[in-house]
């Protein structure tokens, strides 16, 4: 998951490089969903794996 957003991130740098802004927008805001579901998912994982 973090590979993903890691992945869309540096799309959207090398697209805002060239200038085109609307696809570096719409691959920085699918960067930022996957972001948060990966921190989402790494909090649920320690959370509930342990095993106490």
């Amino acid at each position: 998951m973090l590979h993903y957003a890691v992945v869309f991130f540096i799309i959207a740098i090398v697209a805002a490089v060239f200038g085109f802004g609307g696809i570096a927008a719409g691959a920085a805001g699918i960067a930022k969903i996957l972001f948060v579901v990966f921190l989402i998912l790494a909090a649920a994982s320690l959370l509930f794996g342990r095993k106490s």
